[in-house]
């Protein structure tokens, strides 16, 4: 017989938590996912019918920094109920089971909830001698990765590691560290980010609990929701980057009013991420808000593209067409344009001044003419300069 999975709110309802306090949980899911209030009834009805859906979530080559991340939310999903309401089976970061009673534990949790799991991924997969350079419970990254795909409701790459490869894909890429979307044959949420930011874990999350299908993807298989726009975009720097004021070197006087980051390397025109939106450890700042400047680490191959004090080639961004370069280029060439029109001018007035000279030099070589005097009429002085 069949295991009954209880609803979400039953679970919640089980756990102690009240009628309000789930209509709360309602509210803030649909805060989380983006959605309007006018889809509260539905999520509501969602929610007291939805069976409490069955999470597992595999660590292969990567530093835990997406899962430090996830638990370190300050969302109240995570901070209050998302354990609750999940049943996280397996993960090798927070279960208690170890050894064969892990094991035992993602086996019983894909046969009970075949087709019904979702399946988060921390981490790249090394493809090198077969996977040796990483393995679990006897099992390479790769065959883990496949087994628990296989029947996935739908699966999440959590991380720039998991989502293009990060530090263990750059060169010479020893261990052939592969991201996951390459690896399995059906669609990868890519969520990615060094680590990416809490609240959008759970944002996504929120999208699968509501709705059991992904959020509108990019090209890159990444939730529009938060990588649509450029960190540049939405940046509280971005007044100076158009007015072409840059810090020139760490600590100067731009620097301690805040202008652009631009020349320092900042990445930020061409990230895509929601860090000057959402911003990390409950909104309070983000990398450009505490004086550094992106280092595109949601970007696929950031850690090839050079240095990150180096500043970036010119990119469009004033107006239409110009770039940082153009701004200082276009004011020096309309500083020059004024001083040539003016020296033009000049060139010309001269010009006339000398020719009026040479005339009345002629002039006062001919012959005197007889001069007449003019007396002045009606109080006016007519010749004396005044």
């Amino acid at each position: 017989m069949e295991k009954q999975v209880p609803t979400i709110w039953g679970a919640m309802k089980a756990k102690g938590y009240s009628r309000r306090e789930f209509m709360y949980f309602c509210g803030v899911a649909i805060a989380a996912a983006g959605l309007e209030r006018s889809g509260f009834a539905q999520v509501v009805d969602a929610f007291e019918k939805k069976a409490r859906p069955a999470i597992v979530w595999l660590h292969f080559q990567e530093c835990t920094c997406c899962s430090e991340s996830f638990i370190r939310s300050s969302h109240p999903i995570v901070a209050d109920v998302i354990f609750d309401t999940l049943s996280l089976d397996y993960t090798e970061t927070l279960q208690a089971a170890a050894g064969f009673q892990a094991e035992k534990s993602l086996k019983d949790s894909m046969a009970n909830n075949k087709g019904k799991y979702i399946l988060l991924v921390e981490g790249s997969v090394p493809m090198l001698d077969d996977g040796i350079c990483c393995t679990i419970g006897g099992r390479s990254a790769l065959e883990s990765l496949k087994q628990a795909a296989a029947d996935a409701a739908a699966v999440v790459a959590w991380g720039s590691c998991a989502s293009h490869g990060c530090i263990q894909a750059a060169k010479p890429n020893p261990t052939m560290a592969t991201p996951i979307h390459k690896l399995i044959n059906k669609p990868v949420i890519n969520v990615p980010g060094c680590p990416p930011i809490a609240e959008v874990m759970t944002g996504v999350v929120t999208h699968l609990l509501l709705f059991g299908k992904p959020p509108e993807l990019d090209s890159r298989g990444r939730p529009k929701e938060f990588y649509s726009r450029r960190v540049h975009d939405t940046c509280y720097r971005r007044p100076f980057y158009d007015a072409g004021l840059f810090v020139e070197t760490w600590d100067d006087e731009a620097a301690r009013k805040g202008y652009c980051l631009y020349k320092m390397g900042c990445k930020g025109p061409t990230t895509y991420n929601a860090c000057s939106v959402t911003k990390w450890n409950n909104g309070l700042s983000y990398p450009i808000q505490s004086g550094h400047g992106c280092i595109g680490c949601s970007e696929e191959e950031f850690w090839d593209k050079g240095p990150f004090y180096r500043r970036l080639p010119n990119f469009p961004g004033f107006g239409i067409e110009s770039t940082a370069d153009s701004v200082g280029t276009a004011a020096t060439v309309v500083a020059a344009g004024g001083v040539a029109i003016h020296a033009i001018g000049s060139a010309i007035r001269k010009r006339k001044i000398v020719q009026e000279n040479m005339e009345e030099s002629v002039n006062l070589n001919r012959d005197p003419e007889p001069v007449s005097i003019v007396e002045p009429t009606n109080g006016k002085n007519g010749g004396d300069a005044s």
